[in-house]
């Protein structure tokens, strides 16, 4: 019996033709050099995420450690606390950039180590980890605010820009850094899917931004209290 007709005479041959072009449509998996190479890029991102800046630039200062006052938490609007504004703005430049840095390593040795979109969401996931549970401090991290914008920046100038601008917005007529965080995070991944699409990224912002509502819980409680403190108070 011939094969085209177990498959269904004609249609059977149009199948057959058409199953090598369909084939090629089908994207290649990744090179297994990829794989542990990915694992490797991942891990070194979650120890290049673990530095918390608010920690290390309190130290140089000589401030208290910053999650032993105000909300205990060790991120910009916390060290602004204590009136060093300069110390605050190195706080959130260090938190920002660490986390742009470690995609901006993945981007530059792409193609050396077969790195692909996952690989980029990857490591962006483990930038923004490292700073909420941080090896080098215990697991006691921030937020992640500065950190996921650092993230978002290296996966894309525009996504980066959207959702500083989001935050700026809000916080100008709200003056709430919790609220603007939050409204931010929850416009995000809409933005990451406009420029990516439905992709490894997206779904990294998308993990990003519940992990930023869950880490601000203290915080949405004191929003529907009316009980959150504004930009400028303490």
């Amino acid at each position: 019996m011939k094969i085209t007709s177990m498959v269904g005479g004609k249609n059977g041959r149009s199948l057959i033709k058409s199953f090598p072009a369909k084939c090629k449509s089908i994207p290649p998996p990744p090179p297994l050099t990829s794989i542990p190479a990915t694992a490797c890029a991942a891990l070194a991102a979650y120890l290049i995420g673990s530095i918390s800046f608010a920690i290390v630039v309190s130290h140089l200062y000589g401030l208290d450690d910053p999650r032993s006052y105000g909300s205990g938490n060790p991120g910009a609007t916390n060290v602004l606390r204590t009136g060093k504004r300069v110390a605050a703005a190195l706080t959130l430049l260090g938190d920002g950039a660490k986390g742009w840095f470690a995609v901006f390593l993945a981007q530059l040795f792409a193609a050396e180590f077969s790195f692909d979109g996952v690989s980029l969401a990857l490591v962006g996931l483990g930038a923004f980890l490292g700073h909420l549970y941080p090896v080098y401090f215990r697991f006691q991290g921030g937020k992640g605010v500065a950190t996921a914008l650092g993230v978002l920046t290296g996966f894309s100038l525009w996504l980066g820009l959207a959702a500083l601008a989001t935050w700026i917005v809000i916080a100008l007529i709200f003056r709430i850094s919790s609220l603007a965080a939050l409204t931010a995070s929850l416009f995000a991944p809409f933005y990451a899917a406009l420029l990516f699409g439905l992709n490894a990224q997206t779904a990294a912002v998308a993990v990003m931004s519940a992990f930023l509502f869950w880490r601000h819980r203290a915080n949405i409680r004191k929003l529907l209290a009316g009980e959150e403190a504004r930009i400028g108070n303490s």
